[in-house]
C-alpha cells in the first residue's frame, strides 16, 4: 500500500455544473497533498518563506477513474517517489474514502528552485540525505508501473 498524505472531504465551491468535482480542484487537491511530503523534505510552504528554496512543477500527467461529488471524502497517498540533484517526480493516486475506488492519479515532475534568483538549483546535501532515507524506508510501498517521467531524472 502506498503513503497515505491527506484525507479531503470535497466541498460545494469545488463542484462544476455537471455536479461532480472540477478539474481544476482535483489538482489542488494533489497539491495541497503533496505539501505534506514537501515540507518533510523542507521544500514545502515554509522553506519558501524562510529559506527561498522551494519546487515548482515543470510536467504533469493527470488522470480522471472515477467521478468525485459534493460531500463525498478522498483519501490521497503517494505511490512513487524519486529525485536526482535537482528534480523531483513523484506519482499521487485519489481514493474514494467509502469505496475504496481510484478516483484520479497525477504524476509531477518538478525542478527544485533558488527563489532569490528564480533558477534551477541544486539540492543540499541534507535534503537528498532525508529524501534518500526516505526512499529508502518506503520503497517497498511505491509502485514503478506506468510512470512517464521517469527517464527525464538524470544520473549524477
Amino acid at each position: 500500500m502506498s503513503i497515505h498524505l491527506t484525507t479531503q472531504k470535497i466541498i460545494k465551491e469545488w463542484t462544476d455544473y455537471n455536479n461532480h468535482m472540477n478539474l481544476s480542484y482535483y489538482i489542488l487537491v494533489f497539491d495541497m497533498s503533496a505539501e505534506v511530503f514537501l515540507s518533510k523534505f523542507k521544500m514545502g510552504e515554509h522553506s519558501a518563506k524562510t529559506t527561498k528554496r522551494s519546487t515548482m512543477v515543470i510536467e504533469t500527467h493527470t488522470t480522471y477513474n472515477n467521478e468525485v461529488k459534493e460531500g463525498d471524502e478522498v483519501n490521497v497517498f503517494l505511490s512513487h517517489f524519486d529525485h536526482d540533484k535537482k528534480r523531483l517526480h513523484y506519482k499521487l493516486e485519489m481514493y474514494d474514502k467509502v469505496k475504496n475506488a481510484l478516483s484520479a492519479t497525477t504524476e509531477v515532475l518538478s525542478l527544485y528552485i533558488d527563489l532569490n534568483i528564480r533558477k534551477v538549483s541544486d539540492f543540499e546535501n541534507e535534503k537528498i540525505k532525508i529524501m534518500d532515507e526516505f526512499i529508502d524506508k518506503h520503497k517497498d510501498k511505491f509502485k514503478s508501473e506506468n510512470l512517464h517521467f521517469s527517464n527525464k531524472l538524470k544520473n549524477n
